[in-house]
């Protein structure tokens, strides 16, 4: 069972711990610095990812119902919990969050082009490329 619970004083330690597989840490940042820029970005939307009731990762979304704009800014699967479905489940979970709010139409995800990129991940979610860059990442869509 995959739920997305707030990052709360219970939590936020053992969510800054979570560790990237090895070579992983040219894609996605730490978990500490997500919760820290959350921490000053009124439109961010932070949870960490249990599985049943074990922390395994955090999704970190920007949401701005006013443009309306909506994206993933971070996805973080533990080393010790990834390839077992949980980061597919979670980020359905997000889509599902996502198409419920005022005019959402599309997510949009970046990534960092590279051999180990997760845009096959996000590819077999329904994201396509934009053919965009920003800040050196690569744009993916998904229409809502």
């Amino acid at each position: 069972m995959i739920s997305l619970r707030e990052i709360n004083a219970d939590n936020v330690r053992a969510a800054c711990d979570l560790e990237l597989a090895p070579g992983q840490e040219r894609y996605v940042a730490p978990a500490a610095t997500s919760i820290a820029e959350a921490h000053y970005e009124p439109a961010s939307w932070l949870r960490a990812i249990y599985a049943d009731d074990e922390l395994v990762g955090l999704v970190l979304l920007f949401l701005d119902a006013e443009k309306p704009e909506y994206g993933v800014w971070r996805l973080l699967i533990a080393a010790g919990h990834q390839g077992k479905g949980y980061g597919r489940r979670a980020m359905q979970l997000v889509i599902e969050h996502v198409r419920a709010l005022p005019n959402a139409t599309e997510l949009l995800v970046s990534y960092v082009p590279g051999p180990a990129d997760p845009s096959a991940f996000y590819r077999r979610l329904g994201f396509e490329d934009t053919e965009r860059e920003e800040h050196g990442e690569r744009v993916m869509r998904l229409t809502l």
